[in-house]
């Protein structure tokens, strides 16, 4: 029997005082971006806003808790904009969407940081997932203007977030998230590639690794690389595109577990527990592998809705696997 596990690939929307305190005190500094050395009151305000959202996926019923990435001023090229070694550049359209970030320009070497680390270490729970941009996604998103080679990026990019992930307290999961196989895919020699780069840095922990992949299905020579990458699951977006992640999985076949994007993290319309369960059964009966474990998930992060309906998916979710674990 599959076991289901309810979680999500975080980046969570502020709560709205948190969005009005932190407009005050962030409008004081330079750019009203994130630096990594914020003052007290900044710090103590994530920490209650931290504590809130982690607590929302506690009450849930969540099965893996991740701390929210309340912090990000973006959606993946955190750990970049932070570091001492990284300026911050123009905007930067994020995919094909009507979201922006930063252009993270690496102007020196990506040593470890800790500040992912430092967020992680402060979440209690026994049930820990880390969150990180994949590391093809995130050097494809950054600019190089150090190494000068786009081998030489991607292995250190994946070096820095191997250390990233060394500092990490004790967790039970780790996502990688890799949009970018999915929006612009590497050529014919870059994907094993990224999927050597994928492998480095899910060495770095002894916790299951899954690279979830989202914004559609990953091409098939893409997706034929990232299957030899040793990771636990790999995650698929089954509400931008089922058809072809189903052909994926039944033509190359996946790990034995899998990450199913079953609810739309973009879309304020909260699928009812029912509704998932149907459509965990749906990838079910068309797929040919018996999963060990499903992890039950929005298809992207969640920090595009507002915080009502990102409570009530977190809790579709939670009750969707109990519901589904009942009936198998």
């Amino acid at each position: 029997m599959t076991e289901l596990v309810a979680t999500t690939p975080g980046l969570y929307p502020l709560p709205d005082w948190a969005k009005d305190e932190l407009s005050e005190l962030k409008g004081h500094q330079k750019g009203d971006l994130i630096s990594g050395d914020e003052g007290p009151e900044i710090v103590e305000t994530y920490d209650r806003a931290r504590s809130e959202v982690v607590g929302a996926q506690v009450d849930a019923g969540l099965d893996r808790v991740v701390e929210g990435q309340l912090r990000w001023d973006d959606m993946l090229a955190h750990p970049l904009t932070v570091h001492e070694n990284v300026e911050t550049g123009g905007i930067v359209r994020y995919y094909d969407n009507n979201n922006f970030y930063r252009d993270p320009q690496v102007r020196g070497e990506l040593t470890p940081s800790g500040d992912v680390a430092a967020e992680l270490e402060a979440v209690e729970t026994d049930d820990l997932q880390a969150v990180l941009p994949g590391p093809y996604s995130l050097a494809d998103l950054a600019t190089d203007e150090y190494y000068g080679d786009e081998a030489d990026f991607l292995d250190a990019v994946a070096g820095f977030l191997a250390g990233e992930v060394g500092e990490f307290p004790s967790h039970e999961t780790l996502f990688l998230l890799e949009p970018s196989l999915v929006e612009n895919p590497p050529g014919d020699d870059g994907g094993e590639r990224a999927s050597e780069a994928v492998d480095r840095v899910a060495e770095a922990t002894d916790a299951d690794v899954v690279v979830h992949t989202y914004w559609g299905a990953v091409p098939e020579k893409t997706y034929a690389h990232l299957m030899d990458a040793d990771v636990d699951a790999i995650g698929f977006d089954f509400v931008t595109d089922p058809d072809a992640s189903l052909y994926n999985i039944n033509e190359y076949g996946t790990k034995d577990a899998v990450a199913m994007g079953l609810v739309d993290g973009t879309n304020t319309l909260v699928e009812s527990p029912e509704t998932i369960r149907d459509r965990v059964e749906w990838v079910d009966e068309r797929t040919h592998t018996d999963f060990e474990r499903a992890y039950l998930t929005t298809n992207t992060e969640l920090f595009y809705l507002p915080v009502n309906k990102f409570e009530a998916k977190l809790a579709a979710l939670g009750d969707a696997a109990a519901l589904a674990e009942v009936d198998a």
